[in-house]
């Protein structure tokens, strides 16, 4: 072998060499990589597993126990209000108004009751008793009828004579509020009513899914109502100087407020279905503009964006807001002691949601703190004198069940 030979020889072992070094670098690099990835890759999902179980126990901040008891059944119930001997009163949407005693659960029918206008969202709605009722016996009923224009809410005032056992009644029945104007289609009445601890009448009024009247101070639809127990508008009104109408409006810009409460200090709260997202949860402040449909934190059916609250300060925002959507029908504050962990905090009844979501208003911020899965849409609920709660399932053949302490 020459010497030229040789050195080529060498050349091409020396080439070999270095790749083969460079070929096990590269290994060693890729496999440290692969490695610095994968422990890289399973500390993010560690951190994301921790992210989500955060995210899942703050919704269960408590977990107050309860049984459920079935303890009666109802035809499309809407509302309930307790009398002092324990009977309770329950609307059904077609026009009934149901007597029932849990201890008989025997269910007499009410007679005297006006004409509904059943269909969509409308029927008979709330029924609520005069702060004086062992006196006066004066009952309120809200319900959807219909007149000029289209369709309504209105509230009227009547005398319950429970003197006969077996042929209850209302008597002397009056309108002393309707939703101005009347207007095509059958949703968004709202129509929840309740009296305050000062005896005036608050009414939710729904902008009837016609958007705009909610800020027309010329129409009470998409309001919250204050007025004296015969309808006429309560003194001290916000906007008692911008016409007759606006003379009986606390706040605006409401869409559907499903719900109306007081807390234990006297505060007034309202639940609200949203659009497509941003169901809410609203502290009722004299003459705040809650902004719909100018602002919401959902957007339109049609998927038009409507600009959230945060990009208006002159609107009040929500004290909190869900989506997705509870769909909420209803509102109480618990102040009974079956139930400690719910001790003033505020149940909201969910349609499709099929829950009752505990909300404690006075963490800041507000937060929901427990959700009972109930299986099926819930209407109504309403806290009996024994601090148990008597819950109304949605539609046809619906059940009146009974949450107790366990």
């Amino acid at each position: 072998m020459t010497m030229i030979e040789t050195c080529i020889k060498v050349e091409i072992i020396m080439k070999i060499l270095r790749l083969s070094m460079l070929t096990t670098v590269t290994l060693t690099s890729s496999l440290i990589l692969m490695a610095c990835n994968a422990q890289s890759n399973s500390s993010k999902f560690e951190q994301k597993t921790a992210a989500e179980t955060a995210k899942t126990t703050s919704v269960s901040r408590i977990n107050q126990t309860y049984q459920v008891k079935t303890i009666a059944q109802f035809n499309e119930p809407w509302a309930m209000a307790a009398l002092k001997d324990g009977r309770v009163l329950v609307t059904e949407r077609k026009g009934k108004l149901k007597l029932f005693d849990p201890k008989t659960k025997q269910q007499v029918e009410i007679k005297g009751l006006p004409t509904v206008a059943y269909g969509g969202q409308g029927g008979l709605g709330d029924i609520a008793l005069h702060p004086q009722f062992q006196r006066n016996h004066w009952l309120y009923i809200s319900y959807a009828e219909a007149g000029q224009g289209g369709y309504g809410a209105v509230v009227v005032r009547g005398e319950l004579d429970l003197s006969d056992a077996q042929n209850p009644q209302v008597k002397h029945l009056k309108t002393i509020w309707t939703q101005v104007p009347k207007v095509q289609g059958q949703g968004h009445y709202s129509h929840r009513i309740l009296f305050g601890a000062d005896g005036k009448l608050w009414i939710s009024s729904g902008e009837r899914q016609k958007f705009d009247p909610a800020q027309d101070m010329n129409s009470n639809l998409g309001k919250i109502l204050r007025l004296n127990d015969d309808g006429t508008a309560a003194s001290g009104n916000p906007f008692t100087d911008r016409g007759e109408i606006a003379k009986q409006v606390w706040s605006l810009g409401h869409r559907n407020p499903l719900g109306l409460a007081f807390d234990d200090k006297g505060q007034l709260w309202s639940v609200e279905m949203g659009p497509k997202g941003g169901d809410e949860l609203n502290i009722i402040i004299k003459g705040e503009n809650y902004g719909y449909p100018v602002v919401s934190n959902g957007d339109h059916y049609d998927g038009t964006d409507i600009p959230d609250h945060d990009t208006r300060a002159e609107f009040k925002a929500p004290a909190i807001s869900w989506t997705p959507v509870i769909s909420p029908s209803s509102l109480i504050f618990y102040t009974g002691n079956q139930f400690p962990a719910w001790k003033n905090k505020a149940l909201i009844g969910g349609l499709s949601s099929k829950a009752i979501v505990i909300v404690d208003t006075e963490m800041k911020p507000v937060l929901e703190v427990q959700r009972l899965k109930m299986q099926q849409r819930i209407r109504g609920l309403l806290e009996v004198e024994d601090g148990s709660i008597w819950v109304l399932e949605d539609g046809k053949n619906a059940r009146l069940l009974q949450l107790t302490a366990q």
